[in-house]
């Protein structure tokens, strides 16, 4: 792939383009289906593709090619080149990163066994199990591998390399049409790999949540679940990058170095996290990734930064840097010093989710937003758990951030199809939510 690389660049180098970034990936996923207790789809991917960043004039543009045939890229940097002379000049832009950097092996982040592994399936049955023993009566779900290898060629100098597998799995349980719970369970490497605690999880809040009632409306203490507040950090990551800020699409917008959030939370970005679902070596201009404290304290310390608008804000690059636009790798909300039944003690009246989706912002800019909760819902009144159903959380995504009161010592890497940006988060404790009612 570095000779697609270099060819690429040769060829863009020809028609006059000035920052050239090529990133070339070579992707193998397999899938692995199941529903009512049994496997029922298995599939393999493996897909070849180049991500391209161009900049003439500052003109700047991105795309995509698949076909890579000598034929198809020329045609494609023609196309690229044609359309940027229609363009107006991005007069703050400033270029891409300086190479060439050294880059450090990050622990936990490539398992030769998951590449060599021949059939994940005993992993989905040992969910399935796990679930059956806490009471489900049907569980279905996914579990899917990846291994990818990673290769970026830019025009200042910069030619690197990374490696990466993957595994994770996806378990709803349920026990009726209106019981159901969810667990999660993504790691890097096959030793770390726990099936059963997804399954388990799933079985679990099943199993709670019989018989559920219409749930009340109002404002009320909510303790989230890691796997529904990672859905609710996932879509903070978006607000933190500079590119969101600039575009009228954040609520952190005009707060560097004011208080945004209680000051029991620290919320941090780390792209070099070791068993991180989203860790890499280098961001998409080559630089080596960081750890990076968005918010410390309750003070939002920083925006995701690529070089261009790092120049802009006179500040540093954080190694965020995607082909466009900065973006987060593996968001990390640091632990409190509560266990996870003194955080339930606290409440006397109040709500547990353990689980939403749909998670809709009525004003960016603001931070308000809705989301719906799903599987087990549960009123928790000193510290005792009643089934709950049909509500929604509508609120602002400030207030949430300011409302925080508790955070448990147990952290959870959470990365699913609703949660596409890897968060490590507690349980947390949030006073005065807003729930309203949800509509059919």
């Amino acid at each position: 792939m570095f000779d697609v690389n270099e060819l690429i660049l040769k060829k863009a180098k020809e028609l006059g383009f000035g920052d050239v970034v090529v990133l070339s990936y070579e992707m193998n996923r397999r899938q692995v289906r199941f529903a009512n207790n049994e496997v029922t789809v298995a599939k393999h991917w493996h897909e070849r593709k180049v991500e391209l960043f161009v900049e003439w004039e500052k003109r700047i543009a991105g795309t995509s090619i698949t076909d890579l045939s000598e034929e198809n890229i020329e045609k494609t940097l023609k196309t690229l080149k044609a359309n940027l002379e229609k363009m107006k000049p991005k007069e703050d832009y400033y270029g891409i990163a300086e190479g060439p950097f050294k880059y450090k092996d990050i622990p936990e982040t490539f398992d030769k066994a998951i590449v060599e592994l021949d059939d994940p399936s005993e992993y989905v049955e040992r969910a399935i199990n796990a679930a059956l023993e806490e009471g489900a009566k049907r569980v279905a779900g996914v579990l899917y591998t990846d291994h990818n290898k990673l290769y970026l060629t830019t025009s200042n100098g910069v030619e690197a390399f990374d490696e990466g597998t993957g595994i994770e799995i996806s378990v709803r349980a349920f026990i009726g049409d209106l019981e159901s719970g969810h667990g999660t369970n993504s790691v890097r490497v096959l030793k770390k790999f726990d099936p059963e605690s997804a399954g388990r999880k799933a079985g679990e809040i099943a199993k709670l949540a019989r018989n559920p009632e219409q749930g009340p409306e109002g404002r009320f203490d909510v303790i989230f679940d890691p796997l529904a507040f990672a859905n609710l950090l996932s879509y903070m990551g978006w607000a933190f990058s500079a590119f969101a800020v600039e575009a009228g699409f954040s609520y952190f917008a005009n707060k560097l170095d004011q208080k945004v959030a209680s000051d029991i939370v620290t919320i941090k970005d780390i792209g070099n996290l070791p068993n991180g679902y989203a860790t890499r070596k280098f961001d998409d201009e080559g630089v080596p990734t960081r750890e990076t404290t968005l918010i410390e304290n309750g003070v939002l310390k920083t925006y995701l930064f690529n070089t261009s608008l790092a120049k802009k804000y006179k500040r540093e690059t954080t190694a965020n840097a995607g082909l466009i636009a900065p973006r987060a790798w593996n968001i990390v909300l640091e632990p409190g010093d509560y266990t996870k039944d003194e955080l339930f003690q606290e409440v006397k009246k109040g709500i547990y989710i353990t689980n939403v989706w749909y998670t809709r912002f009525q004003n960016y800019m603001t931070g308000d937003f809705s989301t719906i909760p799903r599987d087990g819902i549960f009123l928790v009144e000193n510290g005792e758990l009643k089934p709950i159903r049909n509500i929604r959380v509508s609120d602002n995504m400030l207030r949430i951030l300011q409302n925080v009161v508790a955070l448990t010592k147990d952290l959870y890497h959470i990365h699913w199809w609703e949660v596409s940006r890897p968060v490590t988060t507690p349980y947390v404790l949030v006073k005065e939510v807003g729930i309203t009612r949800a509509t059919k």
